[in-house]
Parts: C-alpha cells; sequence; structure tokens
C-alpha cells in the first residue's frame, strides 16, 4: 500500500536545516503582518524567497521592490521548485498550495516554527504575551530600544509609525516579538526574555477554558533559559497563578499590588499619565506617556521592566515612551465629522473594552458613541454577558453584524442578540448601514469609537471620505 505523505505536515526535519544560502522557500500569505517581514529576513539570510497571497496589497508591492516574485491567487503551481513551505496560521490544510506541498514530499512549516529558529541567533530575544496590550507593550519596546539605538529586529502585529510598517530588520543583538497564544504559536519561540501582560479567557475556540490558556502560558515561561528572565503583571491574577512556583528569575510589575517595578507620583497632565518607574524602590526612569489610560501604565511598565533586565539606561525609556503616541488600531484618531471626534480601536475581548470604555469615558466628551463589531461567534457566544456588561459603559452604542474570521456560524448567534441586552443600542446588519447609524447620531462634542478586530474601522473611514457631502 501506498505511504500517506502526511508526515509533511509535521516534519521531522529542523526547519533551521533549510536556513541556509539558496535554499527556496514558498510562503504562503507573503502579504501578512508576520509574513513579510519573515520574507525578508529569510531573504537577509541567504534564502530564495517567493510566495503567494489572496490579493494585491502595500506588502506586497514592498516585497516586489525587494525583487522577490509574488503570486495573487492560491495555486499549486505556484510552488515551482521549492525546497520548504511556510504557511501563515490563516491558511489551511485545504489550501491548494498546502495540499500540492504534501502530495510532492515538500515539508511544510508554520510561521511560528521559522520565527522561532531565527530568534536563536539573537542573544536577545523579547517576547511579548499576554491576552491583551501586546501590540502596544511591544511597540513600546520598539520606541525604547530605538531611543537606545539598540538597532532591534521587530515583528508587531500592527502598524507602528515609527516604523512605518510593522516591522524593521535590524543588526543589533535583540529581537523583539508580539507572541500570540492562538493554537499556541508561542510556543515554538524561544525567549530569552518573556513577558506575560495577563492571562484571560480568550480563543475558546482553541483553548478548552482558563485553565488550559495558563498551562500554555505556564510553557511559554519554561521556554526561558535559567539565565532569562520572565516578567509578570503582579495585578492579574491568571498571570500570577500560571508563573506560580517557576523556577525561573521572575520580575513583577504592577500598580494594585506590591511587584518589583511600579509608578510612583502618578498623576495626569492633559488627562495622559505622568509618573516615575522603580525597580524595587530605586529611580530607574520618568516617563510621560503620549497615551491615555491605567492600562497604558501597565503596559509601559511592562515594557520598561524588559528593558531594565537588557540593561537599557532609563533615559532611553523616558525617551522612547515619550515618543510612542500608539500603534496603528490602538485608540487611533481618524479625524472629525460634524463636530464628534472619530477614533478606532482594535478592543475584540471585554477586558480590553472596559480598558478602552473606562479610558474614554473620563476624557470630558459629550457622549460616548460605540460601533462594535464582535469578533468570532465563539468568541461572542462564550464572552457575551462580559460583552453586554462592558458595552453598557457607552452612552450610545451601534452593534455591526459578528465578523466572522477563521470561522462559520455554526452556533446561530447574531449581534442582534447583543443588541436586546445592551439597552437603546441599534443593530446594523452592513458596515454601510452602521456608518449611516453613526451619521445620524454624530453630534459636536461626542467621541465615536469604531470597535473590533475585524473591519469595523470602513464604517469610520466611510464617513470621513462622506464629510464634506
Amino acid at each position: 500500500m501506498e505511504r500517506k505523505p502526511i508526515s509533511m505536515m509535521h516534519p521531522k526535519k529542523p526547519i533551521s536545516d533549510f536556513f541556509v544560502p539558496g535554499t527556496r522557500a514558498h510562503l504562503v500569505g507573503i502579504g501578512g503582518v508576520s509574513m513579510c517581514p519573515l520574507a525578508e529576513v529569510l531573504r537577509d539570510k541567504g534564502l530564495v524567497i517567493q510566495g503567494s497571497d489572496v490579493s494585491e496589497s502595500a506588502a506586497v508591492a514592498h516585497l516586489r521592490s525587494l525583487k522577490i516574485p509574488v503570486a495573487i491567487g492560491h495555486n499549486a503551481d505556484n510552488l515551482g521548485d521549492c525546497d520548504l513551505v511556510i504557511r501563515t496560521a490563516a491558511v489551511h490544510d485545504g489550501n491548494p498550495e498546502i495540499a500540492g506541498a504534501i502530495a510532492r514530499g515538500i515539508p511544510v512549516y508554520e510561521r511560528a516554527q521559522a520565527w522561532g529558529a531565527i530568534m536563536r541567533h539573537y542573544p536577545n530575544a523579547l517576547c511579548i504575551s499576554g491576552t491583551h496590550g501586546k501590540t502596544t507593550t511591544t511597540s513600546m519596546c520598539t520606541h525604547i530600544f530605538m531611543a537606545a539605538q539598540a538597532d532591534p529586529t521587530v515583528m508587531i502585529g500592527g502598524k507602528l509609525p515609527l516604523l512605518g510598517s510593522g516591522y524593521r530588520v535590524g543588526q543589533g543583538d535583540t529581537i523583539i516579538l508580539e507572541s500570540c497564544e492562538y493554537c499556541n504559536s508561542f510556543l515554538s519561540f524561544f525567549p530569552t526574555v518573556a513577558v506575560v501582560l495577563n492571562v484571560e479567557a480568550d480563543h475558546l475556540d482553541f483553548f478548552k477554558d482558563l485553565r488550559d490558556i495558563q498551562h500554555s502560558f505556564r510553557s511559554f515561561a519554561e521556554l526561558v533559559p535559567p539565565a532569562g528572565h520572565v516578567i509578570v503583571n503582579a495585578d492579574n491574577d491568571g498571570a500570577m497563578e500560571a508563573m506560580a512556583g517557576l523556577e525561573r528569575p521572575v520580575l513583577t510589575f504592577g500598580l494594585d499590588r506590591p511587584a518589583d517595578v511600579t509608578a510612583a507620583d502618578l498623576r495626569e497632565e492633559e488627562g495622559r499619565p505622568v509618573f516615575d518607574i522603580l525597580v524595587r524602590g530605586e529611580a530607574y526612569a520618568h516617563a510621560a506617556l503620549q497615551v491615555y489610560g491605567r492600562h497604558n501604565v501597565l503596559n509601559a511598565l511592562a515594557a520598561a521592566s524588559a528593558a531594565y533586565v537588557l540593561g537599557i539606561p532609563g533615559e532611553a525609556v523616558a525617551e522612547g515612551l515619550a515618543g510612542f503616541t500608539g500603534a496603528g488600531r490602538r485608540f487611533e484618531h481618524k479625524g472629525t465629522f460634524h463636530g464628534a471626534e472619530i477614533y478606532d480601536d482594535y478592543a475584540h475581548h471585554p477586558d480590553e473594552l472596559h480598558a478602552l470604555l473606562t479610558t474614554a469615558r473620563g476624557l470630558g466628551f459629550r457622549r460616548l458613541i460605540v460601533a462594535f463589531q464582535p469578533h468570532t461567534y465563539s468568541r461572542t457566544a462564550k464572552l457575551f454577558d462580559r460583552f453586554a456588561e462592558e458595552l453598557r459603559l457607552a452612552d450610545v452604542v451601534v452593534l455591526a453584524e459578528i465578523y466572522a474570521a477563521r470561522e462559520q456560524n455554526t452556533l446561530g448567534i447574531s449581534s442582534a442578540d447583543l443588541c436586546k441586552e445592551v439597552p437603546g443600542s441599534v443593530y446594523c446588519s452592513t458596515l454601510d448601514k452602521t456608518a449611516e447609524a453613526i451619521r445620524r447620531l454624530a453630534l459636536p462634542g461626542d467621541l465615536i469609537l469604531t470597535v473590533g478586530a475585524g473591519d469595523i474601522y470602513r464604517a469610520g473611514e466611510k464617513l470621513l471620505s462622506t464629510k464634506g457631502e
């Protein structure tokens, strides 16, 4: 009987064995936020890179400018004579290029495996994990290490204005990576410094429950070598429980509970936090943030903790934090419509919503109008009551239909169900209807937030594109 080549889905040969000049790698989903920098890093190592994506984009154009060929659309013929395939997490087994690789015996690796192999070549691998806050904290770390002229290599899950993208390829001895727990991707990494911002119930289409998630974060922290560092949020029960008894050097940060790294003389100037950063009671750096909210104080403490253990001077921490004005889609100001200010945010978990809406309520606007697009059917169903509770913090709520992402609606759930639990809210079945609802509601002095990890930002952009009509 013919042996099935399905083992190519889980190759026994380490991906690092392929990281030699002349190896031809095909990247499926090459225009993605972490695939584009991966292509560039591998190219710099002498590999011959090619790839495919579903559509044209700025990332695809950039790669082509580097003489990296990119096919639009997925077809097994795109593989050519490649030696290995690397796929993004969004590409499933039924993809024709993955199926074609398996049929031909070409080994298929995950994106996280490639990044893990790359980071082994850096003396300092700073990996920022957590249920939420990863993009902002990774961005803060990037600003700090750039201010210190450390020339880091960076991979962020969002666009950072400082870089003009979500990544950079540096020549220094530090790599900084946003490290996602979904599908246990971060367990392919090799951190020397692991930051754990928080551990909450999320991605419940993959994890069984909070205990299962905590187990994964514990395994992630145990990847740190004995001479490395684990940085944990002392204020977060889920994180502290996951790290209890960890046999690694642990540095805690926090505001509400005793911690190694804390904020002193915390106050607000023009609504933004200003404070001194203390490490074990000693002054380390001064922070004058350009972003709002108590959650960003914690993010800044986490970034400062990472900088501290890696020997970055406090002056660079102060400079880096002062220059950070936010990452793309993190309370990002989009414009003004009929006297109302429109901001966009990626929040898609109840804890993120709570931090965002409590911060927004304290900014002094006349009304807080929230256009929210739930992200995935499974998350909406399993955290339904929490979403309803947090959305009630807004004065007016417009609910766009659930963004499916990778899922099918096997649960029969809709944003219309959520609408029934949020008094005075409005349900919109399309983004056009969402934009129209916001148009009718907007009045001078309002703060309008478009919120969610899908394409809800398009509703605000549509509104702003027609404001002169």
